[in-house]
């Protein structure tokens, strides 16, 4: 394979398979891409979130290795310290520190993760965590000045949970257009061997808008002034991520690649409550009317498990030695976990049917210092169609209208991948893609770096 002098990598956020599947001949810039290249769906990490999986595309580690299982992560064995994931949880080498180390002009720009900003031989924008434009969200530091002098301050999201669905797709449209212009301006005015963008947008709009475009969808809407809202905004990504390409030459290597997919919401099954009704989570004192978790007295000397709840289900067992009350004695934990997972792999939604629910030991999916640190149970409720809600108190066990806000779509594990390698060729749909082959070790590849034998992934075979 020709060496790459150039790799840019073009990261949207939760971009599902359709766009491989359906949609790609309507986007010609993308199409192109895929001809001169090879392409395929891509397996997110465990969970299909974006923390960890842009973690686990920049270091080609499982979660097990890098400690953290999600945005928000116990920091010990108590009930109500928690932490959330940023730039300085990744302990592990980064692709970005890789290249920088070997001398390589890194730039990036809203990569998840990387707030604070990174040091690096280079420039950063760093990403959605940044709490505000007035943070220090650049390196090197006068960058700030210079982006906010030219286009304003950064917009680094939008609030999607919202019933304002005009003005949120406007919204939608002047971040992802501001952060192209920016990434023009970035690559023509500076130094760069290695520049990874990662566009939040695609997520915002199908978590807002799935439900008018999608047939399937329990609560489509045909006829809605928003049918075409998804598929439109790939059509003007694909014309934003051309004007990118324009005039770069094909000793430019370019990955497009996703964190995970994208489905519609089936609903949301409320986990805690489930567990209650089954004698695992045991409250103090009832509650009325629907309730945060953190926000009731749990008896924690007579309960056995609780959830966590997000677009996957953490259960945590409460075990003798570990947790502060725990109850569970470690001889019987395995047996219980078991008798756990198969319940809840058993249950069936709302109209009867059974779930494709699978409850994942973390021994089973992740490997490194920090698994006995993961959930005992990862429960992908119904291959991920349904999201798990963390709140008691409801009338049922079935919701269809999520505790934050309106949500139209989950996370898919598989993502998109299109690599297009310098000098082109190829052309080829590829299977059995992994988030942890298609970043870092395909990265150093391309620009003729040796592979750390520590990182799980291989390069992508071109």
């Amino acid at each position: 394979m020709k060496q790459a002098e150039k790799v840019l990598v073009v990261g949207l956020d939760s971009a599902p398979t359709l766009l491989l599947d359906e949609w790609l001949p309507h986007l010609p810039n993308l199409r192109r891409l895929a001809e001169e290249g090879v392409y395929g769906p891509i397996e997110s990490s465990v969970p299909a979130i974006t923390i960890p999986a842009w973690a686990t595309f920049a270091t080609s580690k499982n979660p097990g290795q890098l400690g953290f299982f999600g945005f928000r992560n116990r920091l010990d064995c108590s009930y109500d310290r928690l932490a959330t994931a940023n730039a300085t949880s990744l302990k592990e080498p980064t692709i970005w520190q890789l290249l920088s180390q070997a001398g390589k002009r890194v730039g990036l720009m809203g990569v998840p993760q990387t707030y604070p900003p990174p040091q690096v031989n280079g420039f950063v924008i760093s990403c959605f965590m940044t709490p505000g434009a007035d943070s220090e969200y650049t390196w090197p530091r006068e960058l700030k000045e210079e982006i906010r002098f030219k286009f304003g301050d950064y917009l680094f999201d939008c609030k999607f949970r919202t019933e304002a669905k005009a003005a949120l797709l406007a919204q939608i449209y002047q971040m992802t257009g501001q952060h192209f212009r920016i990434a023009r301006h970035l690559l023509s005015s500076l130094p760069w061997d290695f520049f990874m963008m990662v566009e939040m947008g695609p997520d915002r709009l199908q978590h807002a808008f799935w439900k008018y475009f999608d047939p399937q969808h329990r609560k489509y809407q045909a006829g809605s002034d928003w049918e075409r809202a998804i598929p439109s905004y790939y059509q003007y990504l694909d014309r934003e991520i051309g004007e990118l390409l324009a005039g770069m030459g094909d000793e430019v290597a370019v990955i497009v690649v996703s964190d995970h997919g994208a489905k519609r919401m089936e609903g949301s099954f409320n986990l805690n409550d489930w567990l209650i009704q089954e004698g695992y989570l045991q409250l103090a004192e009832p509650v009325t009317g629907v309730t945060e978790l953190r926000r009731v007295r749990v008896d924690w000397s007579r309960t056995i498990a609780w959830g966590w709840g997000g677009y996957y289900g953490r259960v945590f067992l409460n075990v003798a030695g570990r947790e502060a009350q725990g109850i569970v004695p470690p001889a019987q934990y395995e047996r219980l976990r078991d008798d756990l997972a198969g319940k809840l792999a058993a249950i069936k939604d709302d109209r009867g049917r059974p779930m494709a629910t699978r409850a994942l030991r973390p021994q089973e999916v992740y490997h490194g210092p920090y698994t006995d640190q993961a959930p005992d149970l990862c429960v992908y409720f119904d291959d991920l169609y349904w999201r798990a809600s963390e709140d008691v108190g409801h009338d049922g066990l079935y919701a269809f209208e999520t505790e934050l806000g309106p949500d139209d779509a989950v996370h898919d594990q598989h993502g998109i991948y299109i690599l297009r390698p310098p000098g082109g060729g190829g052309g080829r749909r590829l299977e059995g893609l992994r988030l942890l082959d298609g970043g870092a070790p395909t990265i150093l590849q391309l620009f003729g770096l040796p592979v750390p034998e520590d990182m799980e992934g291989k390069p992508v075979a071109i």
